[in-house]
């Protein structure tokens, strides 16, 4: 039998059937997108016998997930209350959230500690993980080996196994927020209004992903569709003979001329149906920014990104369609639009080798430039070809976030960023841009003064609060209100959301104590046109608001009043794109031009004083992106260098070319690269 003939699906189905115990009660076997569904009467003997499911993972290599009968279910109404009735009250249950496509019920609770202090996502099942030489393999349990996280995944995975056997439904818990979001509320009311539509979608998206290969050789080319000698618009599709991958679909928010702000999808010539999945990175606009269009003009296969980036980059869209409406402008799509993004998206954590195409396997790592950002590795064939795509990385600690991962087991082609490719571009260490951050802001404060801060929902934004209510408290800067525009506090609340996400000591903040690092006495969020004009009135204050580029959204407003004062300061702490009023301004405008509410021209005089701090960046510096090169192992076949200005792609690339002799282009947008 050959291999194609060998890893057919009714190979597959025939080797779980053979190594599944009639005592399993399965009633099923499906597709559920990437992984195979076991529907099963008796979810406890599985579960806890969980060598059967591990053994037929590493036979047959594809990631497996058991799921309940639909006809043990208790109803929703009955479910809740046992789950009530069995969790301490302790732990307090803030809310529950039933997925019937899953048969999951998540479990938000403000103290999960009580429950043995387990971290959310270190529940025992059964996943892939990737070999040495990046194949999947089986493996059970997720987390430290040490003996005591051992002894809590025991604990509490025998507290999930009753409540299973109990309700019927699989229960995940999850660290409650300190608010409400609005966009987390979003994607679970879609999941829940589309759910027989999702379950549909999930066995199609199986049924592409394990048919039979048509092929036996692999080739495969890179079409670079924006983002490549440019920042923004990031986009690229690699084409195998098998399939059509997307990797991003952002805008450039600096470009009014469509062939410019969006990705050059016209110079493929296809259809978006040929397009076999959308791979997302992270959740900023500029790698997003285009998907609601994509589904827009049809396109309706899955999206695949980690799980805190659904949520942001619905709470970033929709911002986009606030903005236009309040400048006037037609949006340029609806929430319609956005519903079918979050209909069509299948969340993956980090480290989890998942089948996308019958001859491409995906595993996100930790990219350690925003919450759930990704470095993308994609494996193609058996064993043919294996490509890296960093995404915006950031190869360094951060406050919020590990650095980003680079141990893959193999990697021919590594795409790589360079927003600060060029040799000048080193950043100070930490002590010195906290320094410089703090004595900036005072110098205003001192004078009775306002600083305002543009910058990015996600990301920056919470590293920026940190520093400041860390260096109130300490007495080092001058206390001050500091108002927060309400889309950075819902950011915030997502981050509180997905604390697996951040550093161990973030992590054990929230999820141990419950110290909300994003909150503090001296923050005010605005909510409402009131607050807003509170924070321009007289005296000393700190506003952070978006856009980060001054794009639009909230900081707009603040923006023209804050810059007509000399004794103020507009304080950028985030990369500008080229053709963006932020970067206008930072480069030395003294006057601009902007669209008032009512459709007139509005001209700005900046007497305010403009300043950048480098160094609170989620990118890599130039010696971060030469390190990440030199740390990976095997030694590259090609290096392709991407968003970045075309000068510092050209730098960076020359660099590595010449430093570690490894064969490195620097294409322009519209360019195809033969990979293998």
């Amino acid at each position: 039998m050959s291999k194609v003939k060998a890893n057919s699906v009714q190979s597959i189905i025939g080797i779980i059937l053979q190594n599944i115990p009639s005592d399993a009660a399965v009633t099923k076997i499906e597709y559920e997108g990437p992984m195979i569904a076991i529907y099963t009467k008796n979810p406890r003997y599985l579960l806890e016998n969980n060598a059967i499911i591990s053994g037929i993972v590493k036979s047959i290599k594809k990631r497996i997930v058991v799921r309940t009968d639909e006809s043990i279910r208790k109803s929703e109404e009955d479910a809740r209350k046992i789950i009530i009735r069995t969790i301490p009250k302790d732990v307090g249950i803030v809310g529950t959230f039933f997925d019937t496509a899953l048969g999951e019920v998540t479990v938000e609770v403000k103290k999960p500690w009580i429950l043995t202090q387990v971290e959310e996502g270190e529940e025992e099942e059964v996943v892939v993980v990737e070999d040495r030489e990046g194949v999947s393999s089986a493996d059970v349990g997720a987390g430290s080996s040490s003996s005591q996280n051992i002894q809590k995944q025991k604990q509490i995975q025998a507290l999930l196994i009753d409540l299973i056997d109990s309700t019927g439904w699989k229960v995940r818990i999850r660290k409650a927020s300190h608010i409400p979001s609005e966009s987390m509320k979003q994607v679970n009311y879609t999941k829940k209004l589309f759910a027989n539509e999702r379950y549909r979608l999930l066995r199609s998206v199986g049924e592409s992903i394990f048919r039979p290969r048509l092929f036996e050789g692999t080739e495969a080319t890179l079409m670079t569709l924006g983002g490549f000698s440019e920042v923004g618009r990031s986009c690229m599709l690699l084409m195998t003979r098998e399939s059509k991958i997307l990797l991003d679909c952002g805008i450039n928010p600096g470009a009014s001329d469509p062939m410019n702000a969006f990705p050059r999808l016209d110079i493929v010539g296809f259809d978006l149906e040929e397009i076999d999945a959308v791979v997302i990175s992270h959740a900023h606009l500029d790698h997003t920014g285009f998907l609601p269009l994509l589904f827009k003009h049809g396109y309706r296969g899955p999206v695949y990104c980690t799980d805190p980036t659904l949520p942001l980059m619905t709470l970033i869209q929709m911002d986009m369609i606030k903005v236009a409406a309040g400048e006037g402008e037609l949006p340029l799509y609806t929430e319609r639009d956005i519903r079918e993004v979050i209909k069509h998206t299948i969340t993956l954590p980090y480290k989890t080798v998942t089948d996308i195409a019958p001859d491409i396997k995906l595993v996100f790592s930790n990219a350690g430039h925003i919450l759930g950002s990704a470095t993308v590795h994609l494996h193609i064939g058996n064993g043919d070809h294996n490509i890296v795509y960093t995404g915006d990385l950031k190869y360094g600690k951060s406050q919020l976030f590990d650095s980003a991962s680079w141990n893959y087991p193999r990697v021919e082609t590594l795409i790589i960023e360079s927003t600060y490719g060029a040799k000048e571009d080193i950043m100070p260490s930490r002590e010195e841009v906290e320094s410089n951050f703090v004595n900036s802001i005072n110098k205003v404060l001192m004078e009775g003064g306002k600083v305002l801060i543009p910058v990015p929902a996600v990301g920056r934004a919470q590293e920026i609060l940190m520093v400041i209510d860390h260096h109130m408290k300490a007495g080092n800067m001058v206390e001050a209100p500091v108002f927060i525009e309400g889309m950075i506090s819902e950011a915030s609340a997502i981050h509180v959301a997905h604390p697996e996400y951040l550093t161990r000591e973030l992590r054990q903040r929230i999820l141990e104590v419950d110290d909300n690092p994003f909150t503090s006495e001296y923050f005010t969020t605005v909510e409402h046109s009131s607050q807003r004009e509170e924070a321009l009135r007289e005296g000393p204050a700190i506003i952070m608001a978006t856009s980060g580029m001054l794009e639009g959204g909230p900081v707009i407003e603040y923006f023209k009043s804050i810059a007509r004062e000399p004794k103020n300061k507009i304080l950028f702490v985030s990369y500008q794109v080229n053709g963006t009023l932020g970067r206008r301004v930072l480069d030395g405008s003294r006057q601009v031009s902007l669209m008032s509410r009512d459709g007139k021209i509005e001209v700005v005089d900046i007497m305010a004083q403009v300043e950048k701090i480098e160094g609170f960046s989620g990118h890599s510096d130039y010696n971060q992106l030469m390190a990440y090169v030199n740390k990976l192992r095997p030694k590259l076949r090609r290096v392709i260098v991407n968003h970045g200005e075309r000068k510092k792609v050209e730098n960076l690339a020359g660099s590595i070319s010449r430093i570690f002799k490894i064969p490195t282009a620097a294409p322009m947008v519209r360019e195809a690269i033969r990979l293998y």
